[in-house]
């Protein structure tokens, strides 16, 4: 089968979207279909072009057995409301020649990720005329984590948002997304439900079974191993409202066994920084995203994983991280309300991790102390990712329903 998947992150970047995509091109390639991706160079977290990739031409080259056309975009390096805007449309402009010349290979199946909603038009154009299959799968909700977050204001601005974003939704055949509380979400944008698939963020659940903390490792990141890590990995933005962490590591900075570790790159990150030395703290630790082989030793390092989103954030995009953190049977600290999603699954799997109120530096302190006193691998947690977030497993459902 001829699968063509459109997609603004994609590998070699190590955290979100981009890591999900590059293994899901991987794995149908090994598989022995033929997958075409029409991507970006890397830019995230950084908000900068890697090393060694161009913003201002189109490149095109196998990778893994996959096919992969890189397409310029602009890239802010302080992204703002109308920055990111301009971000998104940047590579809908650049990639639809590309996209649009997959006409003569004629793909079978074609899925988009969103973000972003701006390439639907092109994405939607090749599915219907060369009678393929049309896939839009929803890693974030653009819009409403635009209006949530207040990078967008305006009655009528938000009724022609949501317009487009169901009338978008409902032109594609199936409509997938990594829970299930986003699934709901779209049925109440109107997106009929026989239309629906989930298709949740998966583990490579082998590669974090049995693993070991490592202080060899946490030497490297600049932690002593006989304190106890509690352990943020992952993007530095405006969704994590990670100030709070910092705010922590300050009214607990008497606790000389407790390190705080921020690892990872993003917008946010330079303030964080200052924000502890202006604190004069010792006991938070800054290190650069770690190579995906060297995640499971991190993880199984780490006695509390810090899971953080701001109030409005936490139903309309999953944390990625959290698939990790539960395979190797980390505590998790979740700042989520009760009925978003990571809400539900604290309350419907009683133990899995640690819930707390969003936004609250007195709720994450409490959380971390709980975190803290539970046995130090979670069963819980590892029960359920093997039952739930196994690769090959989503792979292939997702597959089968979509065809």
């Amino acid at each position: 089968m001829k699968i063509m998947l459109h997609a603004i992150n994609f590998s070699p970047e190590l955290t979100g979207i981009g890591k999900y995509s590059g293994e899901m091109a991987r794995w149908w390639a090994e598989r022995g279909h033929e997958v075409r991706v029409v991507t970006a160079p890397p830019y995230y977290p950084d908000w900068k072009v890697w090393p060694g990739y161009s913003t201002r031409w189109w490149h095109k080259q196998r990778e893994d057995r996959v096919t992969v056309t890189r397409c310029p975009l602009y890239v802010p390096s302080n992204p703002s409301a109308l920055k990111r805007i301009l971000h998104l449309a940047s590579f809908s402009l650049s990639s639809m020649p590309v996209v649009l010349s997959q006409l003569r290979w004629k793909p079978d199946l074609v899925i988009l990720l969103v973000p972003t909603l701006f390439c639907a038009p092109q994405a939607l154009l090749v599915a219907r005329l060369c009678k393929a299959r049309a896939v839009i799968h929803i890693h974030d909700y653009e819009v409403d984590a635009m209006f949530g977050l207040g990078m967008a204001r305006g009655k009528g601005l938000k009724r022609l948002a949501y317009w487009l974003e169901r009338s978008i939704f409902k032109a594609f055949d199936k409509v997938s997304a990594v829970s299930v509380s986003m699934l709901q979400r779209a049925e109440q944008k109107g997106v009929p439900k026989d239309k629906l698939c989930f298709f949740p963020n998966w583990s490579e659940i082998s590669r974090f079974q049995g693993v070991k903390r490592s202080p060899a490792l946490l030497e490297s990141l600049g932690v002593d191993p006989a304190r106890k890590v509690l352990l943020y990995s992952g993007t530095i933005g405006a969704k994590q409202g990670l100030e709070n962490v910092i705010e922590a590591a300050r009214r607990l900075r008497t606790r000389s066994e407790l390190v705080f570790l921020i690892v990872g790159d993003g917008a946010g990150k330079a303030r964080l920084v200052d924000l502890a030395r202006q604190y004069d703290l010792d006991n938070v630790v800054f290190a650069p995203l770690q190579a995906y082989d060297v995640l499971p030793e991190l993880l199984a390092s780490a006695e509390c994983h810090l899971v953080v989103q701001k109030v409005g954030v936490a139903d309309a995009v999953l944390p990625s991280k959290l698939t990790n953190i539960l395979a190797v049977g980390g505590n998790a600290v979740i700042t989520a309300d009760p009925e978003t999603n990571l809400g539900m699954l604290c309350s419907d799997y009683a133990g899995i991790a640690v819930r707390v109120e969003p936004e609250s530096v007195d709720a994450l302190v409490e959380g971390i102390e709980r975190a803290l006193a539970m046995p130090e691998k979670n069963t819980i947690a590892t029960g359920y990712a093997q039952e739930f977030l196994d690769k090959d497993k989503i792979l292939t459902r997702f597959l089968a329903e979509v065809i």
